[in-house]
């Protein structure tokens, strides 16, 4: 009874305020705290809000694209660590890979910002400041977002059977090709968490978008949210966006989680077929 009580305690925590945001984003009123009737006037309106929108795209693109570089960079970062033999040497890479997580994100914020004020901003064949600024939040994006691919691949790379790569390359396939035919699909559900980990890292970061372009004309919808909050005009139609969001990435998961049950499936049956043509050959 006590277990289930504290299970009960800590979903309402987390997601309480979630549910009264849905709420209240049908709200006919401007009140968070009377419900005056079901409207979608704040659908409407946030459809309306130009400087939303643009928001909304700068982050999407920031987000997809460094996360989609994360994820590439990260997953064969993994792969060359799992096969480290030095034990000083791979737990010494560990530690570095795990630094821009434990570290405070401020610190690593005002870093970054020095670091791209004294070097990105010196080359010359960048002449546009917007091209400077999304260059810059794209490389602290990805740079943040490394760590999170990393440690989600290399348990999906210890649980691999490594007797399937070996049954691919007796059966004539080349590293590459057993790579992408037997190894990635077991890492699949891994790159994709990964994946998943670093958008919505990216999308969601205040911190460190804030630090490296402070005055910058790229808005991000972190950003667009608090100047609005330092000014007392956030509208409702912000509720609307967030469950916009919400439901986004709820799909989102839906959709991964899908296709990494398919993939692991898929990479069963294959490895099954594989041992077979190899028993076949001996």
């Amino acid at each position: 009874m006590k277990k289930n009580a504290y299970i009960i305690a800590c979903f309402v925590l987390l997601y309480a305020p979630i549910i009264i945001l849905m709420v209240f984003s049908f709200n006919s009123l401007e009140s968070t705290g009377v419900f005056g009737g079901f409207s979608l006037k704040w659908y409407e309106s946030i459809l309306q809000n130009e400087k939303a929108k643009e928001a909304l795209i700068n982050s999407l693109i920031i987000a997809v694209s460094s996360s989609l570089v994360a994820t590439v960079i990260g997953t064969f970062a993994a792969i060359g660590i799992s096969r480290l033999k030095n034990k000083f040497i791979k737990s010494s890479v560990m530690t570095v890979t795990n630094i821009p997580m434990v570290n405070p994100e401020i610190v690593t914020a005002v870093s970054m910002a020095f670091l791209f004020m004294g070097t990105l901003s010196t080359l010359k064949f960048i002449k546009s400041d917007d091209t400077l600024d999304m260059i810059s939040l794209l490389i602290a994006h990805t740079t943040f977002g490394l760590p999170y691919v990393i440690l989600s691949v290399l348990p999906k790379i210890k649980q691999m059977d490594k007797t399937q790569t070996e049954a691919a390359l007796d059966l004539g396939c080349k590293p590459t090709q057993a790579f992408f035919k037997v190894e990635l699909p077991q890492l699949l559900p891994g790159v994709l968490t990964g994946l998943i980990m670093a958008f919505t890292m990216s999308f969601d970061d205040f911190v460190i978008s804030y630090f490296v372009r402070p005055k910058s004309t790229v808005q991000t919808l972190p950003l667009l949210i608090y100047s609005m909050t330092g000014k007392g005009t956030v509208t409702p139609d912000m509720y609307a966006l967030s469950t916009f969001m919400i439901i986004a990435i709820f799909l989102l998961l839906v959709l991964a989680n899908l296709a990494g049950s398919r993939e692991e499936i898929q990479a069963k049956r294959q490895a099954r077929k594989l041992k077979k043509q190899q028993e076949a050959k001996k």
